[in-house]
């Protein structure tokens, strides 16, 4: 059967910009994968996707105008209840014929073609027929309204039809829709729209309109050539980023440094799905607004404007921007000059509320915490802010002293002033940043300033943690503050709500104190970090499940960091306080585990693990030599008596594996005992001993990890 390419459009007002991109692959995959459903495209189609601020479209590949008869497999009955003693049809089957539309005179041929199949039950009567294929007016029909229902639509509006009276729902008015198979319009229709060939090109700059395809294979190339679109989302974006890295080596030549347009993907994303055949032009402002932080203009600029900033080889903001223009006029004067105005005011504010914010230190904006609501349950900021403190120096005098205690304290006595700002309360983006910058032009040491601003780090996955000490312990106790007081008011995550971000919270606290080798204990830490909520009414000290939820989460990143479930859990079941020491003890594991005597020995601390649990009362890893009865036995105490010393003391040195590798010398003395010696001996202190021998073994195997994990 011939087939030809597929062109469907769906022309509508302007799209939200920062969903256009997922609008237009859901929009292209749904539509392909319904004909693909239907059989009117193969599975090896190939789908292009088409997205611009007011178009939706995708063109698919070999799309057959008739899909193939597909045949059917219809279940009736058991043959003992469809046919009677001498195979003739049963009035039970002869309504069920009747029912798929075989009329009485046709029936006795059907019976005699049906198909008989055991279905593991009894022989059963099935009828084989072909089902016409859809035609692609009717599969693309349905392929439309599929695609539509599923699109990510982020809200939907109500609009009026021409007609005055019927209305629809979408995201955007819909004004116009193309649906060409090859040369072919199919006689398709929604939202109140019937397809066609015709569509509009750019507002301005189109040489035609309509435009007018005669196949469906010109759609880009025509829409670019007489609609002046670039009608791909990907060939759009690429091409902004080409004009932008021209423009700003064009800019860097005029003033003869090296510049770049400020690397930001979601802006890029942003601005493709708002123009629809881009023009970048470079603007400037005046020199004086440089004197700003930079972190203000960049935000304003990009947030605002969609403009990039352009930065120098050092990373710092130079007084010129680009515009993504969609227009592009012979003499581009008017634009730039427009942009340059519409700019300026925003900066000026910009500096207004710097100046402003710099007349007041930030010690004296302290004070006003205490009128800034935190959680109904939990106080205001002004006493979120003693507690994170209280935690802040408590963490200070443990790992530095007095002296890192004095700053913590005061860095996070001043790490939520900035939220009185007017800087911050007008970019809430730039809270601790700006903190930051207001502590240094107080006088207070850098590293104060800093621990301000990086008391939120890491903000994100990936993100970069605090720069210093003082930083990472307000970081820590900031962190801390908020799981704890929020596990204590039963605000726990369940499935995907976390409106508290404490997933997030919780891989901050794991990375700081991993990656940092921080000596703080977990349990510990987590019982700091509740001794300021003592006074809050309501608060439950939620220790044990906010300890089962960091190491959950410590687990997850450790698997997705490449180490396999099984050295995970062998790990982290163990519950180590020292998380600096998980990587040591994940790379022991990974050691142990080549062993040739690892699998027998995890085998053996699982068998071990199952006899203990057994016991009604605790074991107690203690041996008396004296009722050492078989030889076995024996030999597996010696053993213990050799090689426990050498694993201990690699153990307390830090060197895990060596301390897991000493156990190797025990696989022989341990399979020998489980073959030669019965552990529930009849004799009560024999068996005592042997389940004591075996504790001992027990403790011994599970120092570094529960090796038993490793068992398959």
């Amino acid at each position: 059967m011939s087939s030809k390419n597929l062109l469907v459009e769906l022309f509508v007002e302007e799209l939200p910009p920062k969903a256009l991109k997922k609008l237009g692959e859901a929009f292209s995959d749904a539509l392909a994968n319904s004909l693909k459903n239907a059989g009117l495209a193969p599975a090896t189609a190939s789908i292009t996707a088409y997205a611009s601020p007011r178009r939706l479209a995708a063109h698919v590949t070999d799309v057959a105008a008739v899909a193939a008869d597909k045949p059917v497999a219809q279940k009736l009955m058991p043959v003992a209840v469809g046919l009677d003693a001498a195979g003739n049809a049963t009035p039970a089957l002869l309504k069920k014929l009747a029912g798929l539309g075989i009329d009485a005179g046709a029936a006795a041929s059907v019976v005699a073609s049906l198909r008989r199949e055991n279905d593991g039950k009894a022989d059963v009567l099935f009828f084989d027929s072909l089902a016409k294929g859809a035609t692609l007016a009717e599969g693309l029909q349905k392929a439309i309204e599929a695609a539509l229902a599923a699109l990510p639509i982020p809200k939907v509006m109500t609009y009026q039809l021409q007609d005055g009276w019927s209305s629809v729902n979408f995201v955007r008015p819909a004004h116009g829709l193309v649906a060409l198979h090859g040369g072919d319009v199919v006689p398709v229709a929604v939202l109140g729209l019937n397809a066609g060939r015709e569509t509009h090109g750019h507002r301005f700059e189109a040489a035609v309109d309509p435009v007018v395809f005669a196949n469906a294979d010109e759609y880009a190339a025509k829409l670019a050539s007489e609609g002046a679109v670039i009608a791909s989302f990907a060939e759009r974006r690429a091409e902004i980023a080409r004009q932008l890295e021209a423009a700003a080596a064009k800019a860097g030549q005029a003033t003869g440094a090296a510049l770049r347009p400020i690397d930001d993907e979601a802006l890029l994303d942003e601005v493709t799905a708002l123009v629809e055949r881009p023009n970048v032009l470079i603007g400037q402002f005046e020199q004086e607004f440089l004197a700003v932080p930079q972190e203000c203009l960049i935000l304003t600029m990009k947030a605002n404007q969609k403009y990039f900033p352009l930065l120098d080889a050092t990373g710092k903001l130079t007084n010129k921007f680009l515009v993504v223009s969609n227009i592009s006029p012979e003499d581009a004067s008017a634009v730039i000059g427009g942009n340059e105005r519409v700019v300026r005011p925003r900066l000026a504010d910009a500096k207004f509320f710097f100046d402003q914010d710099r007349k007041k230190s930030l010690e004296s904006r302290v004070i006003g915490l205490s009128k800034v609501v935190y959680h109904n349950k939990l106080g205001t900021q002004g006493e979120r802010m003693q507690r994170v403190a209280a935690i802040a120096r408590a963490i200070g005098e443990s790992l530095g002293g007095e002296a890192l205690a004095l700053h913590a304290e005061q860095a996070a006595v001043l790490a939520k002033a900035d939220l009185l700002t007017d800087m911050v309360g007008e970019f809430p983006e730039l809270q601790g940043t700006m903190g930051r910058y207001y502590a240094l032009h107080d006088g207070l040491a850098a590293e104060i300033a800093d621990a301000v601003e990086d008391h939120y780090k890491p903000r994100f996955a990936g993100d970069t943690l605090p720069r210093g000490m003082v930083g990472t312990v307000v970081a820590l106790a900031d962190k801390l503050e908020t799981l704890v007081g929020m596990f204590g008011i039963g605000q726990i995550p369940t499935g995907d709500r976390d409106p508290f971000a404490l997933r997030r919270h919780a891989l901050g606290v794991i990375r700081m104190l991993a990656e940092n080798n921080l000596a703080l204990p977990l349990d510990h830490l987590l019982q700091t970090a509740a001794a300021p909520f003592a006074s809050v009414d309501g608060f439950k000290a939620a220790e044990a499940p906010l300890a089962d939820f960091i190491y959950d989460r410590l687990a997850g990143s450790l698997r997705e960091q490449g180490y396999t479930a099984q050295e995970v859990d062998a790990v982290v079941s163990q519950r180590p306080q020292r998380l600096g020491d998980i990587p040591k003890r994940l790379a022991a594991v990974r050691a142990f585990s080549g062993l040739p005597e690892s699998a027998a020995l995890a085998a053996a601390n699982k068998r071990v693990g199952n006899i203990l649990k057994k016991v009604e009362n605790a074991v107690e890893a203690v041996v008396d030599n004296a009722l050492l009865k078989e030889a076995a036995e024996i030999a597996l105490h010696d053993a213990l008596v050799e090689v426990v010393p050498q694993a201990d003391a690699a153990f307390v040195t830090g060197d895990y594996s060596e301390s897991l590798q000493a156990l190797a010398a025990l696989r022989a003395p341990v399979d020998a005992f489980f073959d030669d010696v019965m552990v529930n001996a009849e004799d009560p202190a024999l068996r005592a001993n042997r389940l004591g021998l075996l504790a001992k073994l027990h403790v011994a195997m599970n120092q570094v990890a529960d090796i038993s994990k490793l068992s398959a």
